[in-house]
C-alpha cells in the first residue's frame, strides 16, 4: 500500500531535477530515469555490483536492465507510490559511482 507522507513535492521534484540534471524525470513525475554507457560488459557490471551495494545498504532498490556496456536504470519508491527522497539518495550514489567508472550517458555516447 502506498505511503503518501513520504512522496516529494512538485516543488521538490523540480528541485531534484536542477540538483540531478542526468536524470530525466518521467512524465508522470512518478520516477527518474537514467540511461549509462561504460567502456566494457565488465565495467558496466562492476558498477551495477557496486550501486546494488549501495541499494543493499539503504534499502532501496532500482529497477535496471544491462545490455553489454549500457545500463538504463529507473528509481522510484514503490512505497510511496512515486519519488521520494531515498530515491535522490540512491541517485547522488549512482551518479558518483557512474564517475568512478567512467560512464557517460547513453545520450551523450
Amino acid at each position: 500500500m502506498a505511503n503518501p507522507q513520504l512522496l516529494l513535492t512538485s516543488e521538490q521534484i523540480e528541485d531534484l531535477a536542477r540538483a540531478l540534471p542526468m536524470w530525466q524525470v518521467s512524465d508522470d513525475a512518478s520516477a527518474i530515469e537514467r540511461t549509462l554507457k561504460f567502456k566494457n560488459f565488465r565495467d558496466a557490471f562492476a558498477f551495477m555490483t557496486e550501486v546494488a551495494a549501495a541499494a543493499e545498504a539503504g534499502n532501496h532498490h532500482p529497477d535496471w536492465s544491462n545490455s553489454y556496456n549500457r545500463v538504463a536504470i529507473r528509481l522510484t519508491t514503490h512505497e510511496a507510490g512515486g519519488l521520494s527522497e531515498r530515491d535522490a539518495r540512491l541517485a547522488a550514489a549512482i551518479d558518483a559511482a557512474a564517475v568512478r567508472f567512467g560512464a557517460a550517458s547513453a545520450s551523450d555516447a
